[in-house]
């Protein structure tokens, strides 16, 4: 931390602490996730002689799946820089073009509120239509945001927040859909459809922290110190990465994907889906690990500059999603041990209740913050990947989209209830927030705590309709 004289009055100097990050903080997320992605093949050859298939195997793909898993990360990697470009660079607009609190809080409730009411129901219409076509849309909303804010930027805050509310919404469930869906045509044919699937999952993860990395260099960079020109230049960005997606996605578009008709959907979702307690219980758990990720990143900030000491935000964001990544090479290890992916979510969601309820009730120094944050991002980093692997063993892939938007739909309905209650009545605190933020994730843990005592655990490929 470093101490620089602000102002001087009355022939007294006053000094402001600026707090950031020790650079040997990058260094040691850098090489601890260099390390544990080096070694694994070492542990994996002594401790799994006879996998045929995992996350670092010598046939980690199958006849098509090296292709298309690189094809597939690239563009997921490309989604990922998008959602994070407006993300890093929406709230510095909004500050840019003079936006009042009031309606900054307005604009995150229509977000929320079309998330809950249209987003909630297109992963439904995505495994109706495709999951392809749902992708090509994706990119289609962020073009249209980028030309909107290219030709008006100021009054078309609200269009766009609506366009990319149901982005976001779609990136939640339609990329990892049509990995599922794509690797299953030849994968479970050759017998390590799982292994790949689960090398597929962490990387997605690794892969969307360091393109939301990535979308913060690339927005700074392109912004430069001249505001008056470098303001629209990320909109500019957004609309090619958008038409590259675009293309990529109708260059390896197939149109003779098989879906199913409505009336046999909706009865498989409601025996499938709606009929199983199990898919009720892993809901739960996304419901509330999504609730506790929006209200972290809404709270952050202010919770980091509460005490009044400037705080440089754009080193601890990298720091935080350098956290992430780290936690996600921790998955290939985990499954590969005598661990059941219950008892490890079980696990990973108490420490994050516990981290949380440590900041809502007892205010730390920055660097016991930061500290905590980048634990809890670790634990989102293992925790994303393990729910997907959860998915896979419970949830047929004709239904994943719909059962995962849905799910998403009480986490959306408690945000827009809490943000209400904060931004406009200023009934509750931002601790509380945080409070209910904890209970759902030990809520989460008891979800799977349950889940684990309904049964076995259905790894046989039941999930084919």
């Amino acid at each position: 931390m470093q101490r620089v004289p602000s102002e001087i009055e009355m022939g007294i100097v006053i000094e402001t602490s600026i707090w950031e990050p020790s650079s040997s903080v990058f260094i040691f997320i850098f090489f601890s996730s260099f390390l544990l992605l080096s070694l694994f093949p070492f542990y994996l050859s002594k401790h799994a002689p006879t996998t045929k298939s995992s996350a670092f195997s010598d046939h980690p793909f199958s006849s098509s799946s090296p292709r298309f898993q690189l094809y597939f990360l690239l563009l997921y990697f490309l989604a990922s820089v998008l959602e994070g470009l407006w993300s890093v660079y929406g709230e510095f607009e909004l500050v840019y073009y003079g936006i009042s609190k009031e309606d900054t809080v307005t604009f995150m409730l229509i977000g929320f509120g079309a998330a809950l009411f249209v987003g909630s129901l297109l992963g439904l219409v995505s495994d109706l239509i495709g999951r392809k076509k749902t992708c090509l849309v994706f990119f289609i909303l962020h073009l249209i945001v980028g030309i909107l804010k290219m030709v008006a930027p100021s009054p078309s805050f609200w269009v766009a927040n609506l366009c990319l509310s149901l982005a976001t919404s779609i990136f939640s469930f339609s990329f990892e859909t049509l990995a599922v869906v794509e690797h299953d045509k030849v994968d479970s044919k050759l017998g390590h459809r799982q292994d790949i699937l689960n090398e597929t999952f962490w990387l997605m993860t690794f892969f969307e922290s360091a393109s939301l990395i990535g979308s913060q260099v690339i927005g700074n960079w392109m912004v430069g110190g001249n505001l008056e020109k470098g303001i629209g230049s990320p909109s500019i960005a957004a609309t090619l990465l958008a038409i590259l997606g675009i293309t990529c996605m109708s260059r390896h578009y197939d149109g003779t994907t098989k879906i199913m008709t409505f009336k046999d959907y909706r009865m498989s979702f409601s025996v499938y889906i709606l009929g199983d307690r199990r898919i009720w219980l892993l809901a739960c758990a996304q419901a509330c690990l999504h609730f506790s990720i929006a209200v972290f990143w809404i709270l952050w900030a202010p919770t980091l500059v509460a005490d009044g000491r400037e705080v440089f935000l754009g080193l601890i964001y990298p720091c935080l999603l350098g956290a992430r990544m780290l936690g996600s090479t921790v998955f290939p290890w985990l499954i590969n041990a005598s661990l059941r992916t219950e008892d490890c979510l079980t696990c990973a969601f108490v420490v994050q209740a516990l981290l949380l309820s440590i900041i809502a009730y007892d205010y730390e120094e920055i660097g016991v913050l930061v500290t905590q944050f980048s634990l809890y991002h670790a634990c989102i980093g293992l925790i994303l990947p393990l729910l997907a692997r959860l998915r896979t063993m419970y949830v047929p892939n004709e239904l994943r989209g719909g059962m995962i938007s849905l799910s998403l739909a009480p986490a959306n309905a408690a945000i827009l209830f809490i943000l209400m209650q904060r931004g406009y009545y200023r009934t509750i605190e931002n601790s509380t927030m945080i409070v209910f933020a904890a209970v759902g994730l030990f809520m989460a843990a008891g979800c799977m705590y349950v889940l684990k005592r309904c049964g076995k655990q259905p790894y046989q490929n039941w999930h084919k309709l």
